[in-house]
């Protein structure tokens, strides 16, 4: 390892994530026995505008690279000048990849192991406030002059790699990190390698966290340390920027994926992290809802909401709404026209529902009919009904449960095996009480639907409004 050759190696860019980043400035100082033997700098034409907030930051404009080198033109320069050379860098993943994409749009694989200086100096230097090359260069004393210039990077760089080795002499440390089986290089930076370690590899949740403990990715799995180290191998812009910003990982066991499911949805409702897409927004829902038209008559019609107002019920996608309105239509022998389920002013005349019993032609009187329609919304109300999904617990001595009460999610739990569970009162002492939503709707109502009634405790059947049992129709 003392005759190794390590290339140093800082690149600055015009921004816009890995993907999109194009190299405007790189510098490469070769060492070899902890000394600088060779150095290599220059400007690159990103053959694309420079931003302006990122010529603010590194002082390289347009002008500056309007007649330097491509890098098509450099390509071979580079390939050739760190051959049989560990690529070094603070922060190694962002100017590797960006210098892998770069040979990439030419056609080209370049390939070389790794070491980064902000995992190292985190193992041999711990204790810092902070890793970001100038914070630590200014705490232990390192000159760290012209920042966000590629030469004025690599040589501070190069000062805190020597101090590295000189505190890992037997090169103990960089041996363990050039291990493939170890992932080092594969984690990001501010990830200390014993947080993976530690991940169990059953299903839960996990959350990422920044550097002020606040959470920026809520996910599930069904195998938390697996699925949290395939963040770290994907390198799409996204999942390099994420981890980027994390600091922590706390995770959170659920025994089964329902349970991780509903666990996910409640961390994403309350801390809206930075990089969840989905379940951040609030979805549309349909409403059943009544009111009295100008000849008296309740008149029943559907309502498109983002937010839950007063109804008669609640569904989350069109059809389900309006087969239920037809349904309750049939069943009460109610009239199509005043359950908006035609537009036509004149008698009704619906495709299928025939049993109105002719209030839209005076045949029937209002009262008559609404004391139907009464009825009919009466066995919508009611017609919710209270259940508890069990499923695999945590430990096999125990079960988890995800709770339902009249229609309404009520959150989820875990019992030993042993306690008497008779009645939906009985869960209470285990409730951990959570918050109904769409998605919540969403997530009972698919595993519901892929599972059917199996590991399903019910406490209330629902009133058979039609021929099957309407125990889908939960609400929030």
């Amino acid at each position: 390892m003392q005759s190794q050759l390590f290339a140093i190696i800082d690149v600055e860019t015009t921004g816009g994530g890995i993907a999109g980043n194009r190299i405007t400035e790189i510098c490469i100082a070769l060492m070899k026995n902890g000394e600088v033997v060779d150095k290599y700098t220059t400007l690159i034409n990103p053959e694309r505008a420079i931003p302006q907030h990122i010529t603010a930051l590194t002082g390289i404009d347009n002008e500056m690279v309007a007649d330097a080198p491509r890098f098509f033109e450099v390509a071979e320069k580079i390939e050739a000048f760190t051959q049989d050379a560990i690529f070094v860098a603070h922060n190694v993943s962002f100017d590797y990849n960006v210098i892998r994409g770069e040979f990439r749009l030419l056609g080209q694989h370049y390939n070389r192991k790794k070491l980064c200086t902000v995992r190292l100096s985190r193992k041999l230097i711990p204790g810092m406030l902070s890793y970001s090359l100038g914070r630590l260069c200014n705490t232990i004393n390192i000159p760290h002059h012209n920042r966000h210039r590629a030469e004025g990077d690599v040589d501070a760089t190069v000062i805190l790699f020597q101090r590295l080795l000189s505190l890992d002499e037997d090169f103990s440390v960089i041996n363990s990190f050039l291990n493939p089986r170890s992932k080092q290089a594969t984690l990001p930076p501010h990830i200390p390698a014993e947080q993976i370690n530690e991940l169990p590899e059953e299903p839960g949740i996990y959350l990422f966290k920044n550097q002020k403990h606040q959470v920026v990715y809520a996910g599930k799995a069904k195998n938390i340390k697996k699925r949290v180290l395939s963040h770290f191998y994907d390198k799409k812009t996204k999942e390099y920027q994420l981890g980027q910003e994390t600091h922590f990982i706390d995770y959170e066991l659920t025994g089964n994926e329902l349970v991780a499911l509903l666990v996910e949805s409640e961390h994403i409702r309350k801390h809206y992290p930075k990089f969840n897409r989905a379940q951040k927004w609030p979805a549309t829902t349909y409403q059943i809802i009544s009111y009295v038209n100008q000849r008296g008559i309740i008149q029943l019609a559907l309502g498109k909401t983002k937010a839950r107002n007063d109804s008669v019920s609640t569904f989350y996608n069109r059809t389900e709404a309006m087969e239920k309105l037809e349904e309750i239509c049939e069943t009460f022998k109610l009239c199509p026209r005043f359950c908006t389920l035609q537009s036509t002013s004149e008698k009704c005349s619906h495709y299928r529902i025939k049993n109105c019993e002719g209030i839209c032609e005076g045949d029937e009187s209002v009262t008559e009919y609404n004391l139907k329609v009464q009825a009919a919304i009466k066995a919508l109300k009611e017609n919710k009904t209270s259940f508890a999904i069990q499923g695999k617990g945590r430990t096999k001595d125990e079960i988890a449960f995800a709770l339902v009460a009249e229609g309404q999610y009520k959150g989820f739990g875990f019992f030993d095996r042993s306690e008497a569970i008779c009645n939906i009162e009985d869960y209470e002492p285990f409730l951990k009480l959570q918050t109904a939503t769409y998605h919540t709707h969403a997530i009972i109502r698919s595993h519901l639907k892929k599972n059917g009634e199996r590991n399903v405790v019910y406490w209330e059947k629902p009133i058979a409004l039609g021929v099957q049992r309407d125990f889908l129709n939960l609400t929030i």
